[in-house]
């Protein structure tokens, strides 16, 4: 776990293969299935899978409805995927194989923000571990139901 409340990571166990966790991660279409915060509602894009330099939007919902837009800024297939948000927020996914499955590690940074101290009274730096937990539980079972 990373010392900083501003960059925060989680691990967990997926019982599917790394090419069968990457594709789901890159589909937008599914991160309302799996997301643990509770405020992703669907993908705004055309249906196409994720891929290095591609945008795609959210619409979300915190307390009131907004959409927010994303560009992929990370991608090794089957290995690592991540976007960021307009403020600079990254969204990681990191997949190493394992016995039986994939261990998935979700990382959240946002130490590139000129603004943190709005994160802290928001409460971010105090639940996206747990949501980020939640997501990978979801993740897991996702895939446990596909079985």
């Amino acid at each position: 776990m990373n010392t900083s409340s501003f960059v925060q990571t989680r691990s967990g166990f997926v019982d599917a293969a790394p090419h069968e966790v990457f594709e789901l991660l890159r589909d937008p279409a599914m991160h309302p299935l799996i997301d643990g915060s509770g405020t992703v509602r669907a993908s705004r894009g055309n249906g196409e899978k994720l891929s290095l330099g591609g945008e795609f939007g959210m619409q979300m919902r915190l307390g009131v409805p907004y959409r927010i837009n994303n560009t992929v800024v990370e991608f090794k297939q089957d290995t690592l995927i991540a976007w960021r948000h307009f403020s600079g927020h990254r969204w990681r996914y990191e997949l190493e194989p394992t016995d039986g499955g994939t261990l998935v590690s979700e990382t959240w940074d946002a130490s590139r923000l000129r603004h943190k101290w709005m994160l802290r009274v928001l409460g971010f730096t105090r639940t996206t571990g747990p949501n980020m937990e939640r997501t990978l539980q979801r993740l897991a079972a996702h895939f446990d139901e596909a079985q």
